[in-house]
Formats: structure tokens, C-alpha cells, sequence
């Protein structure tokens, strides 16, 4: 039976939710197609979101950004790893060439590195893209940092073009390298509330406020912790490989829980706009604050989106990283409903539209 390989960046936690998300759907619909998935994201949060039988691989075919934190992006580390991984261009082409051919692989999916699908296209096989934005996009918006970006948005934007089929997911720019688009709805589920759970677990008191930090990472010092020791009534939580040992803040391991029951259990989201945790955000229907976000050229489309589909307040920096959240988790209890709402079963059509292709 011919394999799918699946491959995922691991520019961010977003692209792996939104991959597993499709996965999930792949293996309900076809629990018998044998999966390879390849991303250098941590195995431990694959895992904790895909089931057994779908293989885990580590592999790095793009490099996305460099971020110093999830909000701040370090632009000249970004262009010197780009140069570094595209060094390798050929040699990595060639690689996955090979190993497609000796697997038995009879289509890729990318969330969005290029080579992989170079890789597909070299060798007549199926290829399909899936995201909300292509590196094309966001490494032309650089250029204006270093000119050095445009060679590398030309690349992504001439493999893009050879692709067979984008599934364009909500809160997306055109993509307008890809020539062939199918939109998609969202793809997030709700989760299960274990808030009993989670307080057993953590120590935190079920009738509090449950605040929910979600960052990757977030370089918070010691005050700006005391003043979220001091929240009134409320119980301040993340999630690895997010936590500050010694402090307040309860850090939940994804192997506890998965991360759509641990934010279906909160009250409040703090965060930054990021596709993932905007997603699930609207599909557990939890209210978010959100801060700005330096040189990413997709904020205003998730802003958009967050204004929308979710009860939001804006924090600005300066509050967030010294901890004052007060302000704006009073704000929130009285935030608006939303005034859209969004299709579901992204994920679903997406597995179809994979399937169809990869076994015809």
C-alpha cells in the first residue's frame, strides 16, 4: 500500500496542530494508510496529539524564522540558517527523492517547506500544500530588512507554482504562487473540559479565573512573575515547554492532558495571534488577549480573524511583560460576542481531498 509523508515545519506550534489536526482525520478515514510524518517540531507534543500507528520522523526542510521569544523575531540569525539550510538544497532534494522511492510513498503533503514538494515534483508524485501562508510571502515582505530574502521567496515561489493543489486554510493571504486552491474551513475541534482534573493535578482552585499563558516562549523576570503571583482571584497556567520554575504559574506537560482539554478547561487565553491557538480559541469559544507581534506580516490577517470569531482585548507589550494582565482580564469579562461565526470540518475535507489523490 502506498505511504502519505506528511512534512510540517517547525517554524511554530501552530503548523504541527493544524498538521495533527488533518492527520486525525486522515487516519480515522483510512486507518489502514500507512503515515510518515517528518518536522523537527519536539516529538513529545507529535506525540501527544497523533496516534501510535502514524510514524514520527525528525527532519528539517525550511527554517521558517528565528524567533528570540514567541513574540520577537531575530531577522539576522533567520537569514544566516535560510542561507545555511539552502547550502544543502540539492543534496536535501535528492535525499527525499530517494527515500520516497524506496518507502513507497505515493504523495506528499507540506505544511509549507518547499523542498518536499520539489522533491515529489521530481519524482511525478502527487504533491499538495496546505496553510494559511506561504514562506514566498513572508520572506518578500523581508526584503526591505536584506535583499538577500528575495532569493529565497523566488525559491518557494517557483516549487509553490509547480504544486498540484493548495488546501487554503481560514485566516489565510492569497497564496497567489499556488495555481490550483481549495479553501478550507476551520480545522480545530473543541476539547473536553477537565478543569477537576487539572486542579487535582496542579493545586489550583477550581472557582478561581483560569488563565491560560500561551506562548512557546516568553522571557518574563522576576517582577513581572510577582505581579502575576498577585492577580486576584485567579490561577495563571502554561504549558511545556513554557514554565518558570519557582514561581506561581502552573505549567501543565502535554503528556497530562491534551493541549484542547487543558484550553477548553481555562477561562481567559493570553497570547499572541498565531494560527493555531486562534483556532482553537474560536472553536472552544474562549475569549482571548492578545499583544502585537514585530515583523510578522500575517498579524493583521490573525487580528482579523481573532476580531471576528472571538471575544478579544488587546494588551500591549508593555503590560504583558511586566505581568500586568489585570486591566485586561477585566475587560475581557465584559468583551462583545464575536460578530461572525466560522464553518467547521476543515480537517475532514482536507483528508478527502489527500486521499483521492494519493490512492487513485
Amino acid at each position: 500500500m502506498k505511504k502519505i509523508a506528511y512534512y510540517i515545519t517547525a517554524h511554530g506550534y501552530g503548523h504541527g496542530t493544524r498538521s495533527c489536526d488533518i492527520l486525525n482525520a486522515l487516519h480515522n478515514a483510512a486507518p489502514d494508510v500507512p503515515i510518515i510524518v517528518k518536522t523537527d517540531l519536539p516529538l513529545a507534543f507529535m506525540q501527544s496529539r497523533l496516534p501510535a500507528s502514524i510514524e514520527i520522523r525528525a527532519g528539517a526542510f525550511d527554517v521558517g524564522l528565528i524567533q528570540k521569544d514567541s513574540i520577537q523575531i531575530d531577522l539576522d540569525a533567520s537569514i544566516a540558517a535560510v542561507e545555511a539550510l539552502y547550502a544543502r538544497e540539492d543534496e536535501l532534494i535528492q535525499q527525499e527523492q530517494r527515500i520516497m522511492e524506496e518507502e513507497g510513498v505515493g504523495i506528499v503533503v507540506a505544511d509549507i517547506p518547499a523542498i518536499p514538494l520539489a522533491a515529489a515534483q521530481r519524482n511525478g508524485l502527487p504533491n499538495i500544500a496546505t496553510g494559511n501562508f506561504g514562506w514566498d510571502w513572508i520572506y518578500a515582505d523581508l526584503v526591505r530588512h536584506d535583499p538577500r530574502w528575495q532569493t529565497y521567496a523566488n525559491k518557494f515561489r517557483t516549487v509553490y507554482a509547480e504544486t498540484d493543489l493548495l488546501l487554503r486554510q481560514p485566516f489565510a493571504e492569497p497564496m497567489a504562487a499556488f495555481p490550483n486552491q481549495i479553501n478550507l474551513p476551520l480545522l480545530a475541534k473543541p476539547g473536553t473540559d477537565r478543569r477537576s482534573f487539572i486542579a487535582g493535578l496542579t493545586g489550583a482552585n477550581p472557582k478561581n479565573k483560569w488563565v491560560l499563558l500561551s506562548f512557546t516562549s516568553l522571557d518574563l523576570g522576576i517582577p513581572a512573575l510577582e505581579n502575576l503571583s498577585h492577580l486576584h482571584g485567579c490561577d495563571v497556567f502554561s504549558v511545556d515547554p513554557l514554565e518558570w520554575l519557582d514561581s506561581t504559574v502552573r505549567c501543565i506537560h502535554r503528556s497530562a492532558a491534551s493541549f484542547a482539554d487543558i484550553l477548553a478547561s481555562m477561562d481567559v487565553v493570553v497570547t499572541k495571534p498565531g494560527f493555531g491557538i486562534v483556532s482553537e480559541c474560536i472553536a472552544n469559544n474562549k475569549p482571548i488577549i492578545y499583544t502585537s507581534r514585530e515583523n510578522f506580516v500575517e498579524y493583521p490577517i490573525l487580528v482579523e480573524g481573532i476580531e471576528k470569531y472571538c471575544r478579544n482585548v488587546f494588551i500591549p507589550g508593555h503590560e504583558l511583560y511586566s505581568g500586568n494582565l489585570a486591566r485586561a482580564l477585566t475587560e475581557a469579562e465584559s468583551a462583545p460576542n464575536p460578530p461572525g461565526t466560522i464553518a467547521r470540518g476543515g480537517a475532514e475535507i482536507a483528508a478527502k481531498q489527500i486521499l483521492q489523490r494519493g490512492l487513485a
